[in-house]
């Protein structure tokens, strides 16, 4: 098989083009899409609920650090059977509410959609009609036909190696492949990332399920009632004293 050489010419009018379209499309996006973003109302119950298990799991973790005392009154203030807020908060009753059927959600769907999925199909078709049939580069290994369709789309030539890459295969990579580039100059969780999008559209479906917050409180309150208070600063006067006279030993000698 004959080697292949690329024009020079390719890499300035096919190949960085390509990337800077790319790019400055998701940047674009991402301003886009801070603009149309509305503000999100916050439930002040939901949000009093999740810093209270929050509170709860930083207890069973960190209570080793404050005071015996400390540590129950937090305890007997979260899960005693009279008052305990995790005790209340278990019996409540709850409404539950399907996120699919809050129309404001669905309009951010509908936005995200529309700013996201919709320039990444025009760009998309334009770069397909206007780039077809151009090899950019080549990865430096071998791969196997079976990478042909992948890295190849719009060049249908079977004695090519698969090594090669075509224009309309280097836009899709390059969807993914800035997402490092963006998550630097755009900061984190930026609009540009179609990762972050597809992944946000793959949980639509379990989002749909509504969780039950009283099993969240039953399975803290009883994770805390297991828990017992291990004064991690027991000894903490004989590691000082014993500290100190390894210090001085070494100091003399």
């Amino acid at each position: 098989m004959a080697e292949l050489l690329l024009d020079s010419s390719i890499r300035f009018w096919v190949f960085m083009p390509i990337v800077a379209i790319t790019f400055f499309v998701g940047v674009l996006r991402h301003y886009i899409t801070i603009l149309t973003t509305g503000e999100k109302p916050v439930d002040k119950q939901q949000l009093a609920d999740s810093q209270a298990l929050i509170r709860s799991r930083i207890l069973r973790e960190n209570g080793k650090y404050i005071p015996k005392e400390g540590f129950a009154m937090r305890k007997h203030y979260l899960v005693n059977d009279e008052n305990g807020y995790l005790t209340s908060q278990q019996t409540r009753q709850q409404p539950i509410r399907n996120p699919i059927t809050d129309p404001t959600m669905m309009t951010e769907m509908l936005k995200n959609n529309i700013s996201n999925m919709v320039p990444m199909i025009v760009i998309g078709g334009w770069i397909n009609w206007a780039f077809s049939g151009f090899l950019c580069t080549k990865v430096p290994f071998p791969l196997t036909f079976r990478f042909k369709p992948m890295l190849q789309r719009g060049v249908e030539l079977l004695s090519l190696d698969a090594s090669w890459v075509s224009s309309v295969s280097w836009y899709a990579l390059n969807i993914f492949g800035l997402r490092s580039v963006n998550t630097l100059i755009l900061g984190e969780n930026n609009a540009a990332d179609q990762t972050k999008i597809i992944q946000d559209q793959m949980n639509v479906a379990a989002m749909s399920m509504p969780q039950d917050p009283s099993k969240a409180f039953k399975a803290e309150k009883e994770g805390l009632l297991l828990c017992d208070h291990q004064w991690a600063y027991k000894t903490i006067e004989e590691d000082i004293m014993t500290q100190y006279r390894l210090t001085r030993v070494h100091s003399h000698s």
